[in-house]
């Protein structure tokens, strides 16, 4: 049998040692029995897995516990067994790794309480230790022991084969019952424990670690933030006899509930209870029972190494949830806690984990907060208050972490005193006030404490308290009136006299700089600064897009270095690029547009999408808008509100355009607002292609077949064509869309069906439109306008070429808006002959058509004529001085009688039941 790791030497050595000195014999059997005695099996596995942790080097590794034939094996990925591995595993004073084998003493021999002959098989080769073979080599020594040997100091050369995927395997013939569930209860807490393992299998049973780029590790269904860190006892508190005794430290926060109350894993669960919000494993001295710690120097140093490693673990939650971290008041559970939690307490108190206002962070033992605070009110006042942290630190979720650390609760009162000696321009003064407006509208103490705030005046001057200044338009000589830039309602609420009204503007300075920016910088000076303050200022203010119109005219840089107003420049990622003419908005410098805020940049007017004009009290078509004097004047009253997308007329892709504001709700509102500018202008100006939308009509709309064309599929909803003026139903607009269609109807080239000509007619709203040049005729043809009539009375129809009559319902509104004569004013006249003079109750057809339709028999007469000739023109009936004449026939009396009562509609109803006055025909 091959011996690569040279056990014979070893063994060599080791004997020599004992026969030389008995003594030495003795003090090893004694150094291993009490390791063994201390050991327990449920250290086995910690153990074990620590090896495997060991042996796995970069690679996380794979550790498989099985039981086979009564024994008990622990196969692991990783580095093969060496002969210095060897040499420390028969060395109850050496380590070959430099992390350890186990920790304070334990090691590899945890092994020894279930098996006296453990193997370590490896691809290397293979050692075995055996009581009984140790016996058999000093039967004497053993003799005096009663048997007691020392296991893990003779070791001989064993070959077996490692499983197969795995590099090292230890067999441990069983000398005790041992159930794999025992062990299995271990598994997660060891795989938080040790970041060399990747998975831990047991039995048929499998657990994996996933570490995610963020450092969450998750173990089965349980994600978990871990913070690790190792290191070394100092020499003088080593306890028992391991080579390189060395720590470890995880802590371990659950991310996705509560831990509750929990107990100290050593790292196997200890009794030792515990009230924090992470877990923590850690390698401490246990006594032998395993349930306790072994208190003392070592066990103390390295709790103190857990606290000081807990703000690391604080500092990878976000800032506003690290206060879930701080352990809370309340009786403490055990004596480990109660340590630990002053030692953690003491440790965040010392590291720079809060976040202050500005970004930075700071130690809890020169931080305060704001007892009643906003973001606006911290950026404030922060520097008259160093160390205050950011404002949502002040909500009292906060409050009892904030106590626990001992960080001091700023009142108003406390805040006020600080702002004493502070000498801030009256434009901040004023930002001040504004954010403490909300505090003192609903707190009376605030309120009294804001009495003592600091008010500059006109004439340079600050005083204490607003009580007994004045707001005045203008400065007053001798008296406190507050300078006009710090003027804010917040003054009046805490006693200011209101001496008038003024407008709450910026620091002029400002505004001048902005307004000659342009300027400026095409005169080669340096615009930079400008450009910082004023974005860094926009962004902290919170200003929103057209809050500030006079924040356009910020001189920004292209992207080839030319200098534009803000308001003229195009984002370089914004959705408009391609949508709208390219020359139409230069792009921003890609510089600035990374450098500063994306809602900065917008709210000073560079622009990122369609943006609107928004007015509630408009005084007039004066908001800079194409065509909007035109959408103005269509309107039957002024409009009450203006909500208008700009920019319209820049627009080149307009199917793209039009799904541009449709996806966004505040535009898509402008497009869709009933009479608003939006939709008025896109019917008319937007091009889809070729042609306006209002041009077309929606496939399903056939009735308005001819009148408009039918819109080529441009791939957007239905929706979208209706709001652009797409058109669904006959709907005239206004005068320009009255205009449009009655040049539609004027089209020779177009076929239009009678029926849509005469809805068309009749959908003509009254307005001040131009009349038409040439309209549709009862003929079917098109005529000049000067050569058609509107046919005011229907009987006139027998007189009036059909080539002359327009063909619509007459009326003399109708004549009015077309400008047509009136048929009445061109042809009249008078029956040839007299006729018979008939009474209506005296005609049996009339009087069963009547009764058939339930309509009163007329009184009266009607002139009634074999045939009835006008100035030598037959026709069927005629009115004169509001007498009827009628032809002797149905059609004739039919008409006459519907006129007379008042039932035109029913004229064709009348003429059928005349005819054949029956039931039959009626429902027939």
């Amino acid at each position: 049998m091959t011996d690569p790791f040279g056990t014979e030497v070893l063994r060599t050595s080791v004997l020599a040692a004992w026969r030389g000195s008995p003594t030495r014999f003795r003090e090893d059997a004694n150094a291993e029995e009490d390791l063994r005695l201390g050991g327990y099996r449920d250290r086995l596995l910690v153990e074990l897995a620590q090896n495997a942790a060991d042996a796995a080097g970069d690679e996380p590794g794979v550790l498989r516990i099985t039981l086979v034939d009564g024994e008990l094996r622990a196969a692991n990925t990783g580095a093969a067994l060496t002969e210095a591995g060897v040499a420390a595993l028969a060395s109850l004073r050496a380590s070959s790794k430099e992390s350890g084998v186990g920790q304070f003493g334990v090691g590899f021999a945890a092994v020894l309480a279930v098996s006296d002959a453990p193997r370590v098989i490896s691809t290397s080769g293979g050692v075995e230790f055996s009581a009984e073979r140790t016996r058999a080599e000093v039967p004497e020594l053993a003799s005096e022991r009663g048997g007691d040997v020392p296991v893990l100091r003779l070791v001989w050369p064993v070959e077996e084969t490692v499983p197969d995927g795995f590099s090292t395997e230890v067999r441990l013939p069983l000398k005790v019952d041992l159930a794999l569930e025992d062990l299995a209860e271990e598994v997660p807490d060891l795989l938080l424990a040790l970041p060399g393992l990747r998975r831990i299998e047991v039995g048929s049973e499998s657990w994996e670690r996933f570490v995610t780029a963020d450092g969450v590790v998750t173990v089965g269904s349980a994600r978990w933030l871990v913070e690790r860190t190792v290191g070394e006892l100092p020499a003088e508190l080593v306890q028992g006899v391991e080579h390189r005794p060395q720590w470890t430290v995880s802590w371990a926060y659950p991310l996705e509930e509560p831990l509750g109350e929990d107990v100290l894993h050593a790292p196997t669960p200890t009794d030792e209870r515990l009230s924090l919000p992470a877990r923590l494993i850690a390698t401490l001295p246990v006594e032998p029972s395993r349930r306790r710690i072994l208190p003392g120097p070592a066990a103390w140093s390295v709790l103190d190494a857990a606290a000081e490693a807990y703000p690391a673990l604080i500092a990878r939650v976000p800032a506003i949830e690290r206060t879930a971290l701080v352990p809370l008041p309340g009786f403490p559970l055990s004596e480990v806690d109660d340590r630990l939690r002053t030692a953690l307490l003491r440790s965040l108190r010392a590291s720079a984990w809060l976040p202050l206002a500005s970004g930075e962070w700071i130690e809890p033992s020169r931080a305060r907060v704001l007892d009643v605070g906003s973001e606006e009110l911290v950026d404030l006042v922060e520097d008259a208050l160093p160390g205050l942290l950011d404002a949502e630190l002040s909500a009292p979720v906060h409050a009892k972490a904030l106590a626990a650390l001992e960080v001091p609760r700023v009142t108003t009162a406390e805040v006020v005193a600080a702002l004493s000696g502070v000498s801030g321009d009256p434009g901040w003064w004023r930002d001040v006030y504004a954010a403490f407006a909300p505090l003192a509208e609903v707190d009376p103490d605030v309120r009294e404490a804001l009495q003592s705030l600091p008010v500059p005046l006109a004439d340079g001057r600050t005083v204490t308290g607003p009580r007994t200044t004045l707001i005045a338009d203008e400065p007053l000589p001798g008296l406190r009136v507050v300078h006009p830039d710090a003027v804010h309602p917040l003054l009046v609420r805490l006693g200011a006299v209101e001496a008038g009204a003024t407008e709450l503007l910026a620091d002029p300075s400002l505004r001048e700089n902005v307004a000659r920016s342009l300027e400026d910088a095409e005169a080669g000076l340096d615009g930079e600064d400008l450009i910082e303050t004023v974005l860094r200022l926009v962004d902290r203010a919170g200003v929103r897009a057209d809050e500030e119109p006079w924040l356009g005219a910020l001189a920004l840089p292209d992207s080839g270095g030319e200098w534009h107003r803000a308001d003229e420049l195009l984002l370089p990622d914004s959705p408009l690029v391609g949508v709208v003419e390219a020359d139409a908005f230069p792009l921003l410098s890609k510089e600035i547009a990374e450098t500063y805020p994306r809602a900065a940049l917008v709210a000073v007017g560079v622009v990122d999408g369609f943006s609107l004009v928004v007015d509630d009290e408009p005084a007039g078509p004066d908001h800079d808008l194409p065509d909007e004097s035109a959408w103005w004047s269509s309107m039957p009253d002024e409009p009450r509100r203006v909500v208008a997308v700009r920019d319209l007329d820049l627009v080149a892709d307009w199917p793209a355009a039009l799904r541009l504001l449709a996806s966004d709700p505040v535009t898509w509102r402008a497009v869709a607002e009933p009479d608003g500018y939006t939709g008025w202008w896109i019917a008319r100006h937007a091009s889809l292609a070729g042609k306006a939308p209002r041009e077309y009509r929606l496939a399903e709309a056939a009735l308005l077949d001819g009148l408009f064309d039918t819109v080529p599929d441009l791939e957007l909803a239905e929706h979208v064509l209706r709001a652009a003026g797409v058109r669904s139903r006959l709907e005239i607009w206004d005068d320009d869309d009255a205009e449009f269609v009655l040049d539609r109807l004027g089209d020779a080239d177009r076929v239009i069906a009678d029926a849509v000509v005469l809805r068309a007619y009749a959908a003509l709203p009254e307005g001040d439109f131009a009349p038409p040049e040439r309209v549709r005729v009862l003929s079917g043809v098109v005529a000049a306008a000067e050569d058609v009539v509107v046919l005011d009375h229907p009987w006139l129809m027998g007189v009036v070429p059909a080539s002359r009559v327009l063909l619509a319902d007459g009326s003399v509104e109708l004549a009015d808006l077309l400008d047509l004569a009136l048929a009445s004013e061109e042809f009249d006249g008078l029956p040839d002959h007299v006729g018979e003079v008939v009474s209506w109750r005296d005609l049996g057809a009339v009087r069963k058509a009547c009764e058939l339709l339930e309509v009163e028999l007329p009184d009266g007469v009607v002139m009634v004529h074999d045939s009835l000739f006008v100035d030598g023109q037959r026709v069927e009936w005629w009115m004169v001085d509001g007498v009827p004449h009628a032809a002797d026939t149905p059609e004739g009396l039919s008409r006459a009688l519907a006129w007379v009562a008042g039932r035109w509609d029913d004229r064709h109803s009348f003429a059928a039941l005349i005819s054949d006055p029956t039931a039959a025909t009626l429902l027939g």
